[in-house]
């Protein structure tokens, strides 16, 4: 009897992780990833696996965010040795994503080590080192989209489109056993059909349960349109207010898109008096991925708005300042008003988007927009709540500068497409609802039964289901 067992992502939206497991397929695991929220050590000091690592055979990716990856250098460290199975420009990804994390990580813990040898207690000791993260790519086999390949002599996977970010997968793991064949779909996460660079997600129709995450179950995204007009506006506000903006944007996927229409306005003369800056290393070199594959991203969308463009950095916004050096991002602080500033980290938990925070937020004339999900216990979620003082750097901070939400950039499906997407099964699959806030799977699971019919479980960590 084959089972899956829910591990991660559990009424909450980060920490992707759940074991499939079968006498004919062994033990595979759908993502490994961190959860988001505290700074890196306390976080990794709480990510414990229940199960032994060296028992895993294989871990099939659905994508390179870290929510879903970040804590696969960890297991390998552990003892796991097996294929990492995911799409091509996954792996392509995820050195990036993987690499700058263990580097921020290892600075956390050397700082927090020094505070704690002046106070005579012992050293810390890595959970993981960057050795181990060379390991894990070595581990990565990638596959295309739509090919078929063997998890086992009685077991199958195969990757589809999901179209949330460069290389995102909607998986199919089919396991025959006692002459019966049974399919386990996990979409990962579906993306946003109004995501201009990316295709939409695909359709499958057969399956005997489905875990379908719910990140936006709880609401219905903005017109791309009235998100744009909405941009417009800010920016013309921010204009009048001689001020400067902050744009704490995720390195993969929404960094790339807020590029895109940050380029039609300056097609239209909207961003003459700006100066838009890509102050993130891993960012910049994650759109230089996204350009070697930009003939895989939706090329009839961006052809309507920038014909004959082939490099999102060259051809999007040409004044594009990218800042690599810590001295370039040191010297944006100088800018008194007009800088238009797109850092990581897209929840405020680390990167460069901190300093500019602790430099600019308390300032009324500046303006911070946000473009995706905050997570709850992340910083980008206190100022979303509309908190009046937080602390950044172990620095109390006003929070006094204007505090914007843009709905309809975001890469996840919305409720309404998220209701579509299951629709499309002929078959009447048991739906288990993963990677959502508990309200906003309740409310997902309200809107599938009222409108379809559809009966769902919302998933509990530890939880094993049959199929």
């Amino acid at each position: 009897m084959a089972t899956v067992k829910i591990l991660g992502a559990a009424q909450e939206v980060t920490g992707s992780c759940h074991l499939v497991e079968s006498p004919v397929l062994g033990k595979v695991l759908l993502d490994c990833g961190m959860h988001q929220g505290a700074n890196s050590i306390k976080r990794l000091g709480k990510e414990h696996f229940a199960f032994e690592p060296h028992d895993i055979d294989a871990v099939v990716l659905s994508h390179a965010h870290l929510d879903h990856s970040g804590l696969l250098p960890k297991l390998v460290s552990l003892g796991f040795q097996g294929p990492i199975y995911c799409a091509d420009a996954t792996a392509d990804l995820l050195k990036i994503m993987l690499l700058d994390s263990v580097n921020i990580y290892l600075g956390d813990l050397e700082r927090e080590n020094r505070k704690r040898l002046r106070k005579g207690n012992a050293p810390l000791e890595p959970e993981y080192s960057e050795d181990d993260v060379y390991k894990t790519l070595l581990l990565c086999v990638t596959k295309d989209y739509s090919e078929s390949f063997n998890l086992s002599d009685h077991a199958r996977c195969t990757f589809f489109d999901a179209g949330h970010i460069l290389g995102s997968a909607i998986v199919q793991i089919q396991i025959t056993e006692k002459g019966s064949t049974k399919t386990l779909v996990f979409s990962g996460d579906l993306g946003n059909k109004n995501a201009v660079l990316m295709k939409d997600p695909s359709y499958l129709q057969q399956a005997d349960i489905v875990l379908m995450e719910g990140t936006y179950g709880d609401r219905n995204h903005r017109p791309i349109e009235d998100t744009v007009q909405q941009l417009r506006e800010i920016l013309k506000e921010a204009e009048t207010r001689r001020g400067n903006i902050m744009i704490p944007a995720f390195a993969v996927g929404r960094t790339q898109e807020i590029l895109f229409y940050l380029g039609q306005l300056h097609r239209e003369g909207i961003l003459q008096n700006w100066q838009v800056i890509l102050d993130s290393p891993m960012a910049i070199e994650v759109t230089k991925i996204y350009d070697s594959w930009f003939s895989s991203l939706d090329q009839k969308d961006i052809n309507q708005a920038t014909p004959n463009a082939l490099s999102i950095i060259k051809d999007f916004i040409p004044s594009l300042f990218l800042s690599v050096t810590p001295e370039n991002s040191m010297a944006i602080n100088k800018i008194a008003s007009g800088a238009l500033i797109i850092a990581g980290s897209g929840m405020c938990n680390g990167g460069r988007i901190k300093h500019h925070l602790k430099n600019r937020l308390w300032d009324s004339r500046n303006t911070v927009i946000f473009c995706g999900f905050q997570a709850m216990g992340t910083l980008g979620r206190l100022l979303v709540d509309g908190k009046k003082m937080v602390k950044i750097f172990n620095d109390s901070i006003a929070v006094k500068a204007n505090i914007e939400t843009l709905g309809g950039f975001s890469a996840h499906a919305d409720q309404k497409a998220l209701v579509e997407w299951i629709s499309h099964f002929s078959t009447s699959p048991k739906l288990v609802l993963v990677h959502g806030d508990g309200e906003a799977l309740d409310k997902l699971s309200h809107a599938l039964w009222e409108e379809k019919g559809i009966s769902t479980i919302i998933a509990t960590r530890g939880e094993c289901i049959a199929f």
